[in-house]
This record gives C-alpha cells, sequence and structure tokens, in this order.
C-alpha cells in the first residue's frame, strides 16, 4: 500500500502561504471515529501519490508525531485556479467496514475498428462510475476495452463493465458508456447548433420588420 508521510501542522489560517512557498502543503485528516487534525505534508510527495492512487484507492498516511499509520482515502484536493496546482488537501479516514461510495474514473484503452477504419468518432457517455463498497476493496480505475466497437452499431454498456466481485455500480446495467458515430453524424451534430441561431435570428428580423410596419 502506497505511504506519504505527513506532519502535524502548526501553522494556520493565512499564514498557510508560507507553507506552500517551501514546498508544502497544507491537509487535515478527517473522520467518524478522529477528531480533525491538521498536516502538513510534502507537495511533490503527494503529487506522485495522488497521480497512481486518485481519490478511490487507500493509502497509509504516516504520522510520525502520533506514532501510527492511518488508513485513508484522498479527498477535496482544492487547486489553484490558474496554474491548477493543489492548495489544499483533505485525507478522509472511513472505516473499514462500512461500505462507503466513490466515483472510479474509467481507463479506455485498445482500438475501435469504427474508429480507425470507419473515421467514426469515440463518444464517452460516462468517464467515471458510481460504485459502492468497502473502502479496500475500491478499485483505483475501470478499464474500458473498445476493441469490441467495430461498427456504428456496437455499444458498451454499465454491464459490460470488468467490475469487482465485491464492487457494487450505482448505475443502471443497460446505461451507454461508450459508443461510435459515423462522420456525418458529427458533422450534423456540430452544425446544429449554428442552423439553430440562424433561424432565431431570421424570426427576430422578421418580427422587427412587422414593428416597422
Amino acid at each position: 500500500m502506497l505511504t506519504l508521510s505527513a506532519k502535524i501542522r502548526k501553522t494556520l489560517g493565512r499564514k498557510v502561504k508560507t507553507l506552500r512557498r517551501e514546498g508544502r502543503l497544507p491537509a487535515v485528516l478527517y473522520g467518524p471515529k478522529i477528531e480533525n487534525l491538521p498536516l502538513e505534508i510534502e507537495k511533490k510527495s503527494f503529487e506522485k501519490i495522488y497521480k497512481t492512487a486518485g481519490e478511490s484507492t487507500l493509502i497509509f498516511l504516516e504520522v510520525p508525531e502520533k506514532k501510527k499509520h492511518f488508513h485513508v482515502l484522498i479527498q477535496n484536493v482544492q487547486l489553484d485556479p490558474i496554474t491548477l496546482e493543489p492548495l489544499h488537501v483533505d485525507f478522509f479516514q472511513p472505516s473499514l467496514k462500512e461500505k462507503i461510495e466513490a466515483r472510479i474514473p474509467l481507463v479506455f484503452e485498445g482500438e475501435s475498428k469504427a474508429v480507425k477504419d470507419l473515421g467514426g468518432t469515440l463518444v464517452k457517455h460516462l468517464t467515471e462510475i458510481e460504485v459502492k463498497a468497502l473502502p479496500q476493496d475500491l478499485p483505483p480505475e475501470i478499464k474500458v476495452n473498445i476493441e469490441k466497437l467495430k461498427t456504428f452499431d456496437d455499444e458498451i454498456l454499465v454491464k459490460d463493465l470488468p467490475i469487482p466481485e465485491k464492487v457494487e455500480v450505482q448505475r443502471k446495467p443497460d446505461e451507454i458508456v461508450v459508443t461510435v458515430s459515423p462522420p456525418e453524424k458529427i458533422e450534423e451534430e456540430l452544425e446544429k447548433p449554428i442552423e439553430e441561431k440562424v433561424e432565431e435570428v431570421e424570426k427576430v428580423e422578421e418580427g422587427k420588420e412587422e414593428e416597422i410596419k
């Protein structure tokens, strides 16, 4: 299991800007059975683990001052709106005996013949899926093999996803995950909003003409 080291944070409020300048991030640890604990972590170490674990994989949070590890999920990562760099992190310690709901990202793999040979466009109806499971059973991602999409009539549904046995999907089995649209359909969709706007302008102009008369 991935491990991240943290220190108890004594810098609070607006003074946390000093931490960020030093390459550290303010964070907080919370959960149903523990009191909120302000922490600070190394930014580079966090980014490396976050890239692998995301927000659905348990990690060990090591706090030397407490002389213990915490099983936690990374949650509510606040990002700078311009640089998209993390500014603050929440670590949630769930009960390992109770199921929780989480959103698992979908990773699309393989090559679709409908895209490669027929010139279609891959349409992702879902990019993540809601599930329910014990924290330790949550997968970091769910892989979707799109090689099955050989024609424009083919589709991959929620029931086709390789869901781990201990994970409950919170969506309808027949919900569409991904399809391939033919070239002309994509062009129609792109042109549709423009045509609608032209019609709206024409109606407005006709209304003005009637007013002048």
